[in-house]
């Protein structure tokens, strides 16, 4: 929605123009005094040529302000019909606002988001606001020349003050109370120069001042609106060492769990082994004996031997199963504490936030304290 509050600034100036004309008997065809006329004139062209400069700075200003508001609408619209983030929309979404200058910041927040990108996810952010400023706003509705049209405006009443006085001064050259009296006219003719400029000037600026100031602070407001919607709505979530953590510690669950497979596989088949070879040894044996009739039993003995040594290798085998389960069970232990560490670090970064809410909410009341004092002051000094 428009601020059209300086729209009243049109019928002020339009009344302040017929009041000085039927004063100075325009209407009725009886121009007391010409010069009078034409000062007043002069004044009131210079002031509609400031104000006009200001009308197209105040429409300028009025349409990209609705162009947030608009977009606004659509990023809370588009978030409650889907209800989740919608950076990927807005990603490389073009033209968003139809307006050069919304379009060119958010076009260079866009190229710096993207630059965060990797296969991982997004690895980091800036804020939108460093994008999106109050001078922005600022330079649109040409802060720097509309926040000195109510100084100039009093300036100029104050100038056309003192020249009417010298007008007025300058025909008063009476030497006794005679001719006195005859240049008493010219002289009222001057102070009515003073009197006049002075009231429209003193008018103009208070009327001006608030409407832009009005003007301003709806701005202001309709930026912050847009931000606090993109924030909450758009800007996404980065991929933190946290998560990273997590599939580490999934990535060695796994491998420790394969190790342990590979272990027990191991484990029977080196007694399975031992068995084996155990049967064979006695078979090769009774075969010889039997059809060779010879003597084997220092062989017997050895192939025995050769079964313990088996056995000890299989014992081992199961030590180191034992001793993979120590492993595993300490994985354990760090996977957990761990856990607690990413709790602990997600319980800070929430009081972390707390604080910083607080801090925000404590900054915004100095800055409108601030603005209170400046503005007293500035009307302090006006006065």
């Amino acid at each position: 929605m428009k601020n059209r509050m300086y729209y009243f600034l049109l019928p002020v100036y339009l009344f302040v123009v017929g009041f000085v004309l039927i004063v100075n008997g325009v209407f009725t065809g009886q121009v007391t005094s010409l010069s009078n006329l034409m000062i007043n004139m002069i004044f009131l062209l210079l002031i509609g040529i400031l104000f006009l400069i200001s009308f197209f700075s105040f429409n300028r200003l009025n349409r990209m302000t609705d162009k947030l508001l608009s977009e606004t609408d659509k990023i809370y619209k588009a978030y409650d019909d889907g209800n989740h983030n919608l950076w990927e929309i807005y990603r490389s979404k073009k033209k968003i606002f139809e307006d050069d200058v919304l379009d060119d910041a958010f076009n260079r927040y866009q190229k710096k988001m993207n630059s965060f990108q990797t296969k991982h996810g997004l690895m980091g952010r800036c804020d939108i606001e460093d994008y999106f400023t109050d001078d922005m706003i600022n330079q649109t509705g040409m802060n720097y020349y509309n926040s000195a049209i109510s100084g100039t405006m009093t300036g100029l009443g104050i100038l056309g003050t003192f020249i009417g006085l010298s007008i007025g001064l300058g025909s008063f050259n009476g030497n006794d109370i005679y001719t006195i009296s005859d240049n008493v006219g010219p002289l009222l003719d001057g102070m009515k120069v003073a009197f006049h400029t002075s009231v429209y000037g003193i008018l103009f600026s208070l009327v001006f001042q608030f409407a832009y100031r009005s003007l301003m602070a709806d701005a202001y407001d309709k930026l912050h609106e847009f931000l606090d919607s993109f924030r909450e709505c758009v800007e996404p979530a980065i991929n933190n060492t946290d998560d990273n953590t997590k599939a580490m510690l999934v990535y060695q669950a796994n491998m420790a769990n394969s190790m342990k497979q590979m272990l027990e596989l191991l484990r029977g088949e080196a007694r399975e082994q031992a068995e084996s070879l155990d049967r064979m040894a006695q078979n090769f044996a009774a075969k010889l004996e039997d059809s060779l009739g010879a003597d084997f039993d220092r062989l017997g003995l050895t192939l025995q031997k050769a079964c313990s040594a088996q056995e000890t290798y299989a014992d081992n085998y199961c030590t180191m199963a034992e001793t993979t389960k120590e492993l595993l069970q300490a994985n354990r232990v760090l996977q957990r504490a761990l856990e607690e560490t990413m709790d602990r670090q997600e319980t800070m970064a929430q009081q972390l936030k707390e604080q910083t809410e607080r801090i925000d909410a404590t900054c915004s009341t100095i800055n409108e304290e601030i603005s209170n004092q400046l503005y007293t002051y500035a009307e302090t000094h006006d006065m």
